[in-house]
């Protein structure tokens, strides 16, 4: 059974567990300068336009009201680049690949789809809890308030439950990726990759964390658009990118059906 389901992949990936043959293509130099020397550097630039931002918008002293909800100041646009860099985390960038891989181009089309809809909803409800409940903190304060004590407990674990699993998910995901590429070890890289957001998060609040988001969605935007320069600029054109396509239209039935898994769903028919 298990070799069926690989029969799609490449005969020299079949079975393995790393694509690197078990030898990491960076030094763990490399490895320890992202961990440490990235998290250090951005957790510095984020605690100076924290200052900065202090210091230009009336040099209000940081209250607990402040650190925890912002200021209850924060734009529509500051809220979009949260999203897309919350949304942009270990299980979107590794999952999604992972899914093409066993899938085909089916994989990652169903993975966002599914993926989008519980952004949109986020986006509906949160508008809608501002309106209905203006000076609340957290969803459990609205939950209490709603239906009691029992449902607060209950999400209370719920929530409590969620945040270990998402916080984990996110450190095991890039320790495991740092050491694939470096050799660094993945324990010691779960241990220091979090010391940069405990940093600028402790001396800034909720506001420091959406400024660290907006610069997240910064880089994410400018590797895209390097990528989709590098591929339809630098190495193809949109001709050859169209004549990829059309080459698509003479293929047989066999060759259109094995860009997909049996296991996967897709939108192609024979005819």
């Amino acid at each position: 059974m298990a070799t069926e389901f690989l029969s799609h992949q490449p005969a020299q990936y079949a079975g393995q567990d790393s694509f690197f043959g078990g030898e990491a293509p960076l030094s763990q130099a490399v490895g320890y300068v992202v961990v440490l020397g990235f998290g250090a550097a951005f957790s510095i630039f984020t605690t100076i336009i924290v200052m900065l931002d202090k210091k230009f918008s009336g040099g209000k002293a940081i209250t607990s009201e402040q650190f925890n909800t912002a200021g209850r100041s924060v734009k529509t646009g500051l809220t979009a680049s949260v999203i897309v860099s919350q949304w942009t985390w270990a299980a979107t960038l590794l999952q999604s690949s992972n899914v093409a891989w066993q899938y085909g181009v089916s994989g990652p089309f169903w993975y966002a789809s599914g993926a989008t809809i519980q952004v949109l909803l986020f986006g509906v409800l949160a508008i809608s809890l501002k309106k209905v409940a203006p000076s609340a903190h957290t969803v459990c304060e609205i939950v209490n308030a709603r239906w009691g004590r029992a449902a607060h407990i209950t999400f209370l674990c719920f929530c409590f439950m969620a945040n270990i699993i998402v916080t984990s998910m996110l450190l095991l995901g890039g320790a495991a990726t740092v050491e694939a590429l470096t050799g660094m070890p993945r324990k010691l890289a779960s241990f220091l990759i979090p010391w940069g957001v405990i940093l600028y998060t402790a001396a800034g609040g909720l506001k420091a964390t959406f400024i660290a988001s907006y610069i997240h969605t910064v880089i994410i935007f400018a590797v895209l658009i390097t990528m989709i320069t590098m591929v339809y600029i630098k190495e193809y054109s949109s001709t050859q990118i169209y004549n990829f396509l059309e080459e698509t239209i003479s293929q047989t039935d066999e060759q259109c059906s094995e860009i997909f898994s049996k296991d996967g769903v897709s939108f192609y028919e024979e005819g």
